[in-house]
């Protein structure tokens, strides 16, 4: 029998559920700051992790909540893992290396925990998290880094048998034994390892749909603080169609328009976690992320958030 992991808020005193499912988070995933969206009510989540091997299989099911990982977390942490994010219900979206990549049931997606990245998870989910040490996935000729934050399908060829025999073992690991465990888990390697080397062998206008994003959110990324970002500037700078620009985003959940503006409350949220910048006005945090006014900040960061920016910043440093 493979040893197994339980945690769960249902013994845990509801105001006290929040705190607490944020700590295990932080704990069990190695470093992982957590966001629950403001919300009010009763926090309701459990996880169940089992080893295959030298893999970590984890259920999460959980009201909505946000995950990240800062580059400080990163270089705190000893292992070094790449995680896959597989819903069964609900929809996760991984944002690393100024890619994000959304998926729900029969898709995954791949994120690496030696560099930052947030997960939303924008309802309820059940999710099977991954994590495959990195070293056994990293060939010469496998690019991971242009791998990270990509949507991969789950509905048919090697991705999808990947798919399945993660959900499968995590489902069998309580009944097999250690050496079975083990064989499981280097089977899942293999497999993301296929899944991935056909992901980076692929040149279809799906690819090239997702380089021209990659551009895009790149030019976003670097001109964020100016307030003039716009599709039409956007365009005129890459030396493009405003309607390929929409076209990047098309099987997306988010239009480029939205983006920017997710681009740039990440930024303001980053700032006021940000105990050196404990001191600068919200106002000025603002302006630095490209936001026009305050009052429009504060309205799309509460909408965003559920809370104001300063009491946003007051619970973020405790």
């Amino acid at each position: 029998m493979t040893a197994s992991q339980l945690l769960s808020t249902d013994e845990v005193p509801p105001r006290e559920r929040g705190p607490a499912w944020c700590e295990w988070v932080y704990r069990h995933f190695g470093g992982l700051g957590s966001d629950l969206y403001g919300d009010e009510v009763p926090f309701d989540g459990h996880l169940a992790a089992s080893r295959a091997g030298d893999v970590i299989l984890t259920r999460l099911e959980a009201n909505r909540h946000r995950v990240l990982r800062t580059a400080q977390m990163a270089r705190l942490s000893d292992a070094a893992y790449l995680k896959i994010v597989a819903p069964w219900q609900g929809s996760a979206e991984v944002v690393q290396k100024g890619r994000a990549a959304a998926v729900r049931s029969g898709g995954w997606t791949l994120y690496d925990t030696t560099l930052d990245y947030t997960v939303a998870n924008p309802e309820r989910s059940d999710h099977l998290i991954v994590m495959l040490p990195k070293e056994q996935l990293a060939l010469p000729s496998l690019p991971l880094a242009q791998l990270v934050a990509r949507r991969v399908g789950g509905t048919s060829g090697i991705s999808r048998v990947a798919l399945e025999t993660m959900r499968s073992t995590y489902q069998e690991l309580p009944s097999m034994s250690e050496a079975a465990a083990r064989g499981a888990g280097e089977l899942l390697i293999q497999l993301v390892r296929l899944s991935l080397m056909e992901l980076a062998g692929q040149h279809t206008q799906q690819t090239q749909r997702e380089a021209l994003a990659d551009r895009i959110r790149h030019h976003v990324a670097q001109n964020l603080h100016d307030p003039a970002l716009s599709v039409e500037g956007i365009a005129q700078a890459l030396r493009c169609s405003k309607r390929l620009l929409h076209g990047a985003f098309a099987d997306g959940e988010d239009t480029l328009a939205g983006h920017i503006q997710q681009q740039r409350l990440a930024a303001s949220i980053r700032a006021l976690r940000d105990p050196a910048r404990a001191a600068e006005p919200v106002t000025a945090i603002a302006l630095a992320a490209g936001f026009v006014n305050l009052s429009h900040f504060s309205r799309v960061f509460r909408a965003h958030t559920g809370l104001s920016p300063s009491d946003f910043r007051r619970q973020a440093l405790g």
